[in-house]
């Protein structure tokens, strides 16, 4: 009865989720308070669920991105690069692609978005160009950026927490295809935007009347940002050899910013997303269920059954199967639900399991440059387009975001076959 009930409270939570009609938070909360009222857990035991390593990563980049934003840095960044490409619109495109996509794999992507989408309206307002195909590229880039390192994006943070992979790990191993995925992504969507992409002289000419330099609000505060930023980043790369776990070093960062800063710690705060890491704590208590009445076991029983031990076969499955799933769902809930699984499958089955933590990360990650509701960074500059007067519709998103998808997911499938699952 308990693992009938777990199920079903998690697939209403889920449906949800999908549906927009209820918060995701309120969603995730209630399921969770649902499992505890119904005594399926006890209090403490749903503690023991939640992966507080990751809400710590999350908590201390959300603070760090907060202040740095403060600084002006994107906007200069965005401005400087498309003076230095002298107003052609495709070497635009791509300068802010690139980054988006690096400041995607530092930061996470959804602050990202958030803060290149309003310069690239300015630039394409000044060159009268349509922001479509600006912004289209710049979700795929950020979806790519975020899925190279540990701190990029959620499902990688929960992927390292469980693993014990580190920040080099994931830049070694995924860095290369993702690289690779940029460059062919890129060739075609020069192809498929080259008829939109044509200016006058004149509004070059405007483009290089931008002054980046009034875009720096800190200098003092951009010095500050960009050490406490070198430090983290080496932190992360040296926190498995220093034995620190990585949501100290995202802490020690931000508490060390808020100190050299002199930032209102009530300000910056109002910048941490407080429902987001709410939704993580209520998911991680719905999987913990799961694991608990024994349904994520069962689970991997059927996998390993089916897939008769074979390395080969289930890493195939698990990252197929991983991106068309997100590119409909939240990939933080899929992503939740499989960790324990594949642990499980290592348990049951003998086989070595690094690789498939691979195929999950790049299957959610990619995946969700699906569809338009595929990853949180989609769904904002869908929202900052619309304000604008600019409508981003699903279907034509579609038409461009779900064969990159395809694409993304087939030269992986490749790369894993290559040098991991054979």
């Amino acid at each position: 009865m308990e693992l009938i009930t777990s199920l079903t409270v998690f697939v209403i939570v889920i449906a949800l989720v999908m549906s927009e009609k209820v918060n995701r938070t309120i969603a995730a909360l209630a399921g969770a308070s649902l499992i505890l009222l119904l005594r399926i857990m006890t209090f403490n035991e749903a503690l023991s669920y939640i992966d507080f390593n990751t809400l710590g990563v999350l908590v201390g980049m959300m603070i760090i991105v907060g202040i740095v934003k403060d600084t002006g840095v994107f906007e200069y960044l965005a401005i400087f690069s498309a003076k230095k490409v002298k107003g052609d619109p495709w070497k635009i495109i791509l300068s802010l692609s690139l980054i988006t996509a690096v400041v995607s794999g530092i930061l996470d992507n959804v602050t990202t978005v958030l803060l290149i989408v309003p310069m690239t309206f300015v630039i394409t307002d000044t060159l009268e160009l349509d922001p479509i195909a600006f912004l289209i590229p710049e979700i795929i880039a950020s979806n790519l950026g975020g899925t190279a390192t540990l701190i990029g994006d959620p499902p990688n943070i929960m992927i390292g927490s469980e693993s014990g992979l580190g920040f080099l790990d994931f830049v070694m191993n995924l860095g290369p295809i993702v690289v690779v995925i940029f460059a062919a992504t890129f060739f075609i969507f020069r192809i498929l935007f080259r008829k939109q992409l044509q200016v006058s002289e004149e509004k070059k000419r405007e483009i290089q009347a931008f002054d980046e330099k009034k875009s720096i609000k800190n200098l003092a505060l951009l010095k500050k940002c960009i050490l406490v930023l070198i430090l983290v980043i080496a932190g992360f790369c040296l926190h498995e050899q220093l034995h620190y776990p990585s949501a100290l070093v995202a802490l020690s960062g931000a508490a060390l910013l808020l100190l050299l800063s002199g930032e209102s710690v009530d300000e910056v705060f109002t910048n941490v997303e407080w429902p987001t890491l709410f939704f993580f704590g209520g998911l991680f208590v719905l999987v913990g269920a799961l694991e608990k009445v024994g349904f994520i076991n069962d689970l991997a029983t059927v996998m390993v059954h089916l897939t008769k031990n074979n390395l080969l076969l289930t890493g195939i499955i698990i990252i197929w199967f991983s991106a068309i799933a997100s590119s409909v769902l939240d990939n933080i809930p899929f992503v939740a639900t499989l960790i324990p699984l594949i642990k499980a499958m290592g348990a049951q089955g003998g086989m070595n399991i690094a690789p498939l933590w691979w195929a999950i990360s790049l299957g959610a990650c990619l995946g969700g440059n699906g569809t338009l509701i595929g990853a949180s960074a989609n769904v904002i500059v869908s929202g900052l387009a619309a304000k604008r007067g600019c409508k981003l519709t699903f279907m034509r998103y579609l038409k461009y975001g779900l064969p990159m998808m395809l694409l993304s997911i087939i030269l992986s499938t490749l790369y894993l076959i290559l040098f991991y699952l054979l």
